[in-house]
């Protein structure tokens, strides 16, 4: 899809061509002498038009509008909130119009905020997955004009690059996350990374079952030891600054499909587990988003990739097995398998010398009864690092909520047949998962998000969110350092990526205003 942001009164928005137009009107709405205007005035004066967000009253072909449909939706206090709520409600209602370009016209006054809200509602709202149907329809939208009173007002281009890409990168996860698990099988995953890399410019690994065993990644290999599918072990390398800065690293859960193994789920909505590689879709995704707005840092993304099945050979409750760190863990439930493959790749990120390191994982039911689906779960040994992803969450609108890490909820995990037991008792479950991965991530700052209640929808509206693809973008891109005229000019040949950053001084949570 095609965005573009345009300078564009409401004046020169009546002659705009397009098949759809679309006008958010804020409680502060003042109308001009245009057409638009006195179409709007006309309609809140007969009360046929609020100001709530996500009200709607629309026109066809009205007198001095080139627009063939005109849609006026309600946009409340114009906040990035009201304004997404706007322009989701209004796309939804073009829905099966058959419209090709649109034109959003934003409020006069709107933040650059609510330019990166409306981008992100369009994108999201007029997304259709198609990719394993017989008959798929076309994407309807195909040039979308974000319109607005002076898109030289500072920061509204920036926030609007930034949606853009991150746009991309959410619609990437979701493809990937909506994929049936016969197809989206670790193998793929690799496939999709190596031509991602290709395509955007950075390096990648992909590491089949031998070189893992060489790694002494003996937690990761138990999981996939159920499954004909060989895992998968994937590491990224953007590099955007000089070699000597630290990376921030990105660890994604990719269990392509999770039976439970021996643990077995119910059968009741157990094909929703093909969504369990949430964590790595999210990380794929913004890998997507990073090749389109090259921000200046460098990032590792890594991604250990298998199957959760039960066969003869699989993980079995009462099994102890050794990670790459060298602790023994005892298997006490072979649901909780996604820890077992993340535990390795906290140990392997130690390697890079990271700055932060922060994983991704559909992890835990403990966290959909916590938080639902509105917020991800946080967890961070590091306040600055926290409070840096909190800021992330609610600037780009894909909010999570942080959960403490006491160390008396540690205690459930002691195990008279290991140095640590994979599960606690019910109570506390997402937080207890979360103080296994700590166990494995105490040589840096370090963040998990648990988005077992965010990755994806049940029920009517199934189907993957790319969350929180959105907010990763957002902390990244806060991270980077102030742009120099030496910077740009070093950054326009990039280095290949050095095999292992040396150590560099942390880069700052506060986050870029």
């Amino acid at each position: 899809m095609d965005f573009q942001l345009k300078t564009l009164g409401l004046a020169r928005a009546c002659a705009e061509k397009c098949d759809a137009l679309v006008l958010l009107v804020g409680e502060d709405f003042k109308p001009g002498r245009d057409a638009l205007s006195r179409l709007v005035a006309d309609a809140l004066a007969a009360q046929g038009l609020g100001s709530q967000a996500g009200k709607i009253l629309s026109a066809w072909r009205p007198s001095g509008v080139a627009a063939a449909r005109v849609l006026m939706v309600g946009a409340g206090d114009g906040s990035a909130r009201a304004v997404r709520t706007a322009v989701r409600a209004a796309v939804g209602a073009l829905r099966g119009t058959r419209a090709r370009k649109l034109l959003v016209c934003l409020p006069e006054d709107v933040r650059p905020a609510g330019v990166h809200a409306a981008v992100s509602a369009v994108s999201e709202t007029s997304y259709a997955y198609t990719a394993t149907k017989s008959k798929p329809e076309p994407r309807e939208l195909s040039k979308v004009i974000i319109a607005v009173s002076d898109a030289t007002r500072p920061g509204l281009q920036t926030r609007f690059e930034a949606a853009r890409g991150t746009a991309l990168g959410i619609e990437f996860a979701r493809e990937l996350g909506n994929l049936p698990p016969n197809i989206a099988t670790p193998t793929y995953l690799g496939q999709r990374a190596r031509l991602l890399a290709r395509e955007g410019g950075f390096q990648c690994q992909v590491l089949g079952p031998k070189e893992v065993e060489r790694l002494g990644m003996g937690s990761f290999m138990a999981v996939a030891r159920g499954s004909h599918e060989p895992l998968r072990f994937i590491v990224l390398k953007y590099q955007g600054a000089a070699a000597s800065v630290s990376p921030v690293v990105l660890v994604g859960k990719g269990i392509t499909f999770d039976s439970g193994g021996i643990s077995i789920k119910p059968a009741s909505e157990m094909d929703e587990m093909k969504f369990d590689m949430g964590g790595a879709a999210s990380v794929l995704g913004t890998f997507r988003a990073l090749a389109a707005l090259k921000p200046r840092l460098n990032v590792i993304g890594l991604i250990p990739s298998c199957e959760n099945l039960p066969d003869g050979r699989a993980l079995k409750p009462g099994d102890v097995v050794t990670s790459m760190s060298g602790q023994t863990i005892e298997v006490l439930n072979t649901d909780a398998e996604g820890r077992l493959i993340l535990c390795d790749a906290l140990t392997y990120a130690e390697r890079f010398e990271p700055c932060a390191v922060v994983d991704i994982a559909t992890l835990t039911g403990a966290c959909v009864v916590a938080l639902g689906a509105v917020r991800s779960g946080l967890f961070s040994s590091d306040d600055e690092l926290a409070q840096a992803l909190l800021d992330a969450g609610e600037s780009a609108l894909d909010p999570c909520w942080r959960l403490p890490l006491d160390e008396d909820y540690a205690e459930g995990l002691k195990t008279h047949f290991a140095d640590v037991a994979n599960v606690a008792g019910r109570q506390g479950g997402a937080i207890t998962a979360a103080k296994f991965l700590q166990r494995f991530a105490r040589m840096y700052p370090w963040a998990h998000l648990d988005i077992a209640g965010t990755a994806w929808r049940g029920g009517a509206a199934k189907g993957a969110t790319g969350r929180p693809v959105g907010l990763l973008v957002d902390y990244l891109l806060s991270q980077q350092p102030p742009a120099t005229r030496a910077a740009k000019k070093a950054r326009s040949t990039p280095k290949p990526a050095s095999k292992k950053a040396a150590p560099a001084k942390k880069v700052s949570g506060t986050r870029a205003r």
